[in-house]
């Protein structure tokens, strides 16, 4: 691990400390979560090549994939439970925010000459 010295706003450092103090964590470690966020989640534009390829190629995983194709055959069948029905959401939201994630990556890809364009 790297350590970086870093000068931050003073409404970010009060917010890490209050997020720290309620869940019992260092700042620093609150910081890190946020950075790590914030890593996963930026505009695939400010990705670098190999980033945004490797978006462009992601798919869920299997046990995921496993796990939605079976609530939904239960949904089909009218036999969800609430706490099934709950994870079946997550599923679906987690799939298409992945979708959202990999058309973004072939846009930027194909703009960037990284890939031909489909069709």
């Amino acid at each position: 691990m790297v350590q970086i010295t870093l000068n931050i706003p003073d409404q970010l450092a009060q917010e890490a400390r209050f997020v720290a103090s309620r869940t019992h964590r260092r700042v620093e470690d609150v910081l890190q979560e946020w950075l790590s966020h914030y890593l996963s989640e930026r505009p695939v534009e400010a990705m670098s090549d190999e980033a945004v390829l490797k978006l462009s190629e992601m798919q869920m995983p299997d046990y995921q994939q496993e796990e939605m194709s079976n609530l939904l055959e239960l949904n089909r069948e009218n036999r969800l439970t609430s706490v099934e029905r709950k994870r079946l959401d997550e599923l679906m939201t987690i799939y298409s925010q992945g979708m959202i994630r990999k058309a973004e990556a072939l846009k930027v890809a194909v703009e960037r000459e990284l890939i031909a364009p489909i069709g």
